[in-house]
């Protein structure tokens, strides 16, 4: 079990199980995905499952199902930023689990006052889950910030404790950066068949940042403002030192960073499960005129 607050991160940092080299050891957190890992599902990465289905149905078919073999060793980092999300954080860890991917789940409690920390304790003590705690609400971006510094996996992606967003699509997104046909995979909710329909000022707002944040900033996305963003630990850490937003203007200033190296962006379709303020969503109306800011901000990294 991993308990740290953020004052005392660099001694949780020195700690085994958190390696902050190039390389770190991974065997402990592989071991531990062995009794959470979904069997029926895990076999999407198996080399032999995998070359059989190649053989039967073609590679594009393969490609199309995000049907693809692991790398040995492989683990992925799963930031989740938590708060006031005691009714839905222990549903989307066993949702996480059941994905079929070797996974580091990184908690962060960001000063939660709900209950939340009761149950984050109880489940920090599984050996995938590393907790760290901020002593008082510092926001998304402070969150995100404190789970890269920790994350030891190979890829690294965001993932909301409040159940909008489906594990089940993580394995479609790791597919192109396994393959090497992308740097940067965002899942956009703009993309898929089968989702909830959003409220219509919702997709106008997202609209309009996600449009000005494309033409101010570089990549043309269709949900700049997507919580699914994942990437290698490299260009994570490429872009931490420079990161400075702790509230949702995060998710501009990360895409600005990442552009501004170049990076190959790609998206792919993903479920979307909306939430009304009722029941807890977070985001409000400031959060919107902060991306604008932000756009225009993070937009002159170009120039």
């Amino acid at each position: 079990m991993h308990n740290s607050s953020q004052t005392d991160h660099a001694s949780a940092r020195a700690r085994p199980r958190i390696i902050m080299n190039e390389h770190p050891d991974q065997t402990d957190h592989l071991a531990a995905n062995e009794d959470h890992i979904a069997p029926h599902k895990a076999r999407w990465f198996d080399d032999n499952y995998v070359a059989e289905v190649k053989q039967l149905l073609g590679p594009n078919a393969c490609r199309r199902l995000a049907i693809f073999s692991l790398p040995p060793g492989f683990l992925l980092s799963v930031i989740v930023p938590v708060y006031n999300e005691c009714d839905t954080v222990e549903e989307v860890l066993t949702r996480l689990r059941q994905t079929g991917i070797p996974l580091e789940i990184i908690l962060v409690d960001d000063g939660s006052n709900d209950g939340s920390s009761e149950v984050l304790d109880a489940c920090s003590a599984s050996e995938d889950v590393t907790l760290i705690r901020h002593e008082h609400n510092r926001g998304k971006g402070a969150a995100i910030r404190s789970g890269i510094e920790a994350a030891s996996g190979d890829v690294i992606v965001i993932q909301d404790a409040d159940s909008e967003y489906d594990p089940d699509d993580l394995r479609g997104l790791l597919q192109p950066l396994i393959e090497n046909s992308a740097d940067v995979v965002y899942g956009t909710r703009y993309g898929h068949c089968d989702r909830q329909v959003s409220p219509w000022w919702h997709q106008a707002v997202n609209g309009l940042i996600t449009m000005l944040a494309s033409i101010a900033i570089g990549p043309r996305l269709s949900d700049v403002e997507t919580c699914y963003k994942m990437s290698t630990r490299e260009h994570f850490r490429q872009i931490l030192p420079a990161l400075k937003e702790d509230r949702f203007g995060i998710e501009i200033e990360m895409t600005a960073r990442w552009a501004r190296l170049g990076l190959r962006f790609t998206e792919r379709p993903i479920r979307y499960q909306h939430r009304w303020y009722d029941e807890g969503k977070k985001i409000t109306w400031k959060d919107g005129v902060a991306a604008l800011y932000c756009i225009a901000k993070y937009g002159l990294l170009r120039r």
